[in-house]
């Protein structure tokens, strides 16, 4: 299988279709798919149900989706530092399902492994829990929560090689390598791709197995909230 492509709209090409389900990898800023969400956009393909930790910043990010109105519903964990996600939200026009970061996380990292369903004690007693079952395990209570597959993966590493396999850098790890195995499609954009056998297998983090498509990108890496002290 030919996994390379030239450029993010050509790996997207034939997989969009209008009330898909995307995961995006990525934690802020830190770690996205930035150019496979700018060819998202350029599609045009609109009611999105998208599964990411947060929806990026106001121009930059999943925020470009939510400025166009392509994403329907965020299942998300942290959706500060956008205004436009904060305007939608309160005015009815972008649905939410919120989950603790960890539970996210998990959620994304089971469905991947084909699990449908697991128990955790966070959330219960609060909103999170609500209309979700309940169970007790050695007398404490927990909170069933789905696993979480999607139609659509696109994630960001810093290696890769034409077979898919995938090397993530530091903290730019975060959500990728579960959301990798939880599409049923993976795209994968990264900032070099290198011949086969170049990557030790022993530190691959996303077998090419999970991966169908890879593009090499060139990043931005905009830091969301950059603070800085006055010189003494």
């Amino acid at each position: 299988m030919q996994k390379v492509f030239d450029g993010a709209g050509g790996a997207l090409d034939g997989l969009l279709f209008d009330g898909m389900t995307i995961m995006a990898g990525g934690f802020g800023l830190c770690g996205i798919p930035e150019n496979l969400i700018a060819a998202l956009r350029d599609s045009g393909v609109k009611d999105l149900t998208v599964i990411s930790n947060n929806a990026g910043v106001d121009d930059f990010g999943l925020g470009l989706l939510l400025k166009t109105r392509q994403i329907k519903k965020m299942v998300s964990s942290y959706v500060g530092e956008n205004k436009e996600f904060e305007r939608q939200y309160l005015s009815g026009e972008l649905e939410l399902e919120f989950n603790p970061q960890g539970t996210l996380a998990e959620r994304c990292r089971a469905g991947g492994a084909g699990i449908p369903g697991f128990y955790t004690k966070t959330g219960v007693g609060t909103v999170i829990a609500e209309g979700k079952p309940h169970k007790e395990f050695n007398g404490e209570t927990y909170v069933m929560e789905t696993g979480l597959v999607a139609d659509l993966s696109i994630v960001k590493a810093w290696k890769g090689d034409a077979e898919g396999n995938l090397v993530y850098r530091r903290t730019a790890r975060n959500f990728n390598p579960d959301m990798a195995m939880a599409g049923k499609v993976t795209v994968a954009e990264v900032e070099e791709i290198v011949p086969v056998g170049d990557l030790d297998s022993n530190f691959i983090h996303t077998p090419g197995i999970f991966v169908q498509r890879i593009i090499e990108g060139e990043h931005e890496k905009r830091i969301e909230q950059r603070t800085v002290r006055e010189r003494a």
